[in-house]
C-alpha cells in the first residue's frame, strides 16, 4: 500500500488584534483653524496606546471627540467596531487631567457616589469598590478622606473611579502630569499592568520617557495628522540607529566608512559612530574587517523615542487645541 505523506502545513499568521477604538478621516475645525485634519487612528485590543504630539497637535481634541465632549465636522469615530453612540460610553472609563473628588469623603464613599451614578446595586457596588481599590493599591486607604491624599494617591483614586464600571477602554489624558518621581513610577507600573486585567488603555502624554516605559503602541500626532502608528518596538527598531565601533586604527576605519558612503564621526573616547540601518550593520562590520581594520568593541544603538518623535513631527507649529 502506498502511503501519501501530507505536505507540512504552513503556519497561518495570527490576525492583527481588533481595534477597540478607531477614528476614520476625522476632521475638526474651530473657525478657520483645523485641529484634526483627516485623522486616522486605531487602538488595538489589549494595548497601552500612547498618543504623542507637541502642544496643540490635537491630542486632547481627539480624546474629547471620542468621549462625545466635542463634535467633528467630518469622518467617523467607532467604538468596539460600531459607529459612535452615547450608549457605548458605558464601556469607556476616563481620567481627564485631575480627577474630580469629594475631599471630605473617604475613598470608599467617593467610589460609592460614582457607583450610584453608574446604577450598580449596593451589594455588588461595595464588592467592586474593594476590588478596584485593590487594583490601584489603595485598599489600605479605604476609609481615609480624599482631601488627605497625596497627588499621586488622588490620581490613583481617579483611575479607580474610571475603572469602576469594568470598562473595556480606559482613556487617560496626561495621567502623570504634576506627579513627583515616586508617584509617576507608581502610576506607570499600574498602567502597564492594566491590559493583563482586561483593560485597553489610550493615554496622551508629553512625557516621552514615561511613554517609552509604559506603552506597547504609539501614535505620533502633528498638525492634526498621524505621522506614525504602530508598535513602539517597531518604531524604535525601524530607525536608522548608530553602529558604535572600537578599533585599533580609528582614522583608517573612519576613512573607509566615509568612502563607503556611511555617515560617521569619531567620539571623544575614540569610538566611531556610524549611522546605518540595522539590517546593513552586519555587512558594514564584515566589509570593514575584510579591509584590514581590527574591531575591538561593537554595539548597535537604536534611536530613543525622543529622537524618533522629533524626526516625525518636524517643524510643528504650536497652536491652541
Amino acid at each position: 500500500m502506498n502511503h501519501v505523506q501530507a505536505a507540512p502545513s504552513t503556519p497561518v499568521p495570527s490576525p492583527p488584534p481588533a481595534a477597540v477604538l478607531s477614528l476614520r478621516r476625522v476632521t475638526k475645525r474651530y473657525g478657520a483653524q483645523t485641529v484634526l485634519d483627516g485623522l486616522d487612528l486605531a487602538v488595538p485590543t489589549g494595548s497601552v496606546y500612547g498618543l504623542l504630539g507637541p502642544n496643540g497637535a490635537g491630542k486632547t481634541t481627539a480624546l474629547r471627540a471620542v468621549l462625545g465632549l466635542t463634535g467633528v465636522q467630518d469622518g467617523e469615530v467607532r467604538l468596539f467596531d460600531q459607529p459612535w453612540h452615547r450608549s457605548n460610553l458605558a464601556q469607556v472609563g476616563a481620567l481627564i487631567e485631575s480627577p474630580t473628588l469629594y475631599p471630605h469623603l473617604s475613598a470608599q464613599d467617593n467610589l460609592r457616589v460614582h457607583a450610584t451614578l453608574l446604577g450598580l446595586p449596593v451589594g455588588r457596588a461595595d464588592d467592586r469598590i474593594q476590588e478596584v481599590l485593590g487594583e490601584v493599591d489603595l485598599l489600605a486607604a479605604l476609609h481615609k478622606r480624599a482631601g488627605q491624599f497625596s497627588l499621586g494617591m488622588k490620581q490613583r483614586l481617579g483611575l479607580a473611579i474610571a475603572m469602576l464600571g469594568r470598562p473595556r477602554l480606559l482613556i487617560l489624558d496626561e495621567p502623570t502630569n504634576g506627579l513627583d518621581p515616586v508617584g509617576i513610577r507608581e502610576l506607570r507600573d499600574l498602567i502597564r499592568d492594566l491590559p493583563a486585567r482586561g483593560y485597553t488603555v489610550l493615554m496622551s502624554s508629553h512625557l516621552l520617557a514615561e511613554v517609552a516605559q509604559t506603552a506597547s503602541h504609539v501614535g505620533v500626532l502633528a498638525h492634526g495628522q498621524l505621522k506614525y502608528e504602530g508598535p513602539l518596538e517597531q518604531l524604535l527598531r525601524g530607525s536608522r540607529g548608530t553602529l558604535a565601533l572600537g578599533t585599533t586604527d580609528p582614522a583608517r576605519a573612519l576613512s573607509w566608512l566615509r568612502a563607503s558612503g556611511v555617515e560617521a564621526n569619531e567620539q571623544p573616547d575614540g569610538t566611531l559612530h556610524a549611522v546605518v540601518p540595522e539590517e546593513r550593520a552586519a555587512r558594514v562590520v564584515t566589509d570593514l574587517t575584510v579591509s584590514g581594520v581590527t574591531i575591538t568593541r561593537l554595539a548597535y544603538l537604536h534611536d530613543d523615542l525622543e529622537t524618533q518623535f522629533l524626526k516625525l513631527i518636524g517643524n510643528s507649529v504650536e497652536v491652541t487645541a
